[in-house]
């Protein structure tokens, strides 16, 4: 198994992740890390995968866009399915 951070299934969770962020055109990368507690750059580094998110920061992410992660992760697998 790889553990590199452009690994096709890495590549796909940043975008949702991003893609999440960008549902609500008022929710920016300052706002998001505002409300987690966390500076901006925080957004920009998980997004960009300069930085990889625990579990506990993805459930956290998962709250602030009212997904469980079951939901979050039903999301995923569909993303990973679109080639």
């Amino acid at each position: 198994m790889t553990n590199k951070s452009w690994d096709e299934r890495r590549v796909k969770l940043r975008e949702l992740l991003r893609e999440l962020r960008n549902r609500d055109k008022d929710m920016n990368q300052t706002k998001l890390g505002n409300i987690l507690g966390k500076p901006q750059s925080f957004v920009s580094k998980y997004e960009s995968g300069e930085r990889k998110l625990d579990y506990i920061e993805l459930i956290e992410i998962c709250q602030v866009f009212k997904l469980s992660i079951t939901e979050f992760d039903a999301l995923y697998q569909k993303k990973l399915k679109k080639k």
